[in-house]
């Protein structure tokens, strides 16, 4: 593995040339300060002055002028159909991120939601999609859900995983 330079910028639009890709979950695309790996295995460090949502950029500048974009990964999630508004309601009162769309609902897959919307009337099909959800209030943020993964009650505030998935042929060529 090598290292490339720190990163020096975010980036909200895509520039002329990709370099590489960064595949991050829901939960890993709120950080700080991190080593990142591309999907080539070149890593390279992130320091933030402050915690950041990066659902709202393109990617990363780095110092040396390379640009690496951000890719949402794919994740367990509950693809929910059925009465929109309704269901949408209800997501919402548990303060749990959802991604909307007007054909559909998408949550991480959560096995007390699953039963809650079940109860509802939802149609639920499992699936292996990025998840990319709205934004919090306001359009910025982030919507902090109950964690029901764990036998010992819900907990707040974020979980920090790795991801596996996408894979890119070769770099693009920067020029």
């Amino acid at each position: 593995m090598t290292d490339l330079p720190p990163a020096a910028r975010l980036l909200r639009a895509a520039p002329e040339h990709c370099y590489d890709l960064v595949v991050m979950d829901y939960d890993a695309r709120l950080m700080r300060r991190k080593r990142l790996v591309t999907v080539h295995d070149e890593g390279f460090m992130v320091d933030l002055p402050e915690v950041t949502n990066l659902d709202a950029w393109w990617g990363f500048e780095l110092e040396d002028g390379r640009c690496i974009q951000i890719i949402p990964a794919e994740e367990s999630v509950l693809v929910v159909t059925g009465d929109l508004p309704r269901l949408a309601w209800h997501i919402g009162n548990r303060h749990t991120p959802c991604q909307i769309s007007a054909e559909r609902l998408i949550i991480r897959e959560d096995h007390v939601l699953e039963r809650m919307l079940n109860g509802l009337g939802a149609t639920i099909t499992r699936a292996h999609l990025p998840f990319t959800p709205e934004g919090g209030a306001y359009g910025h943020g982030r919507t902090m859900g109950h964690d029901h993964g764990h036998a010992h009650g819900h907990t707040h505030g974020h979980t920090h995983g790795h991801t596996h998935g996408h894979t890119q042929e070769g770099h693009a060529q920067s020029g």
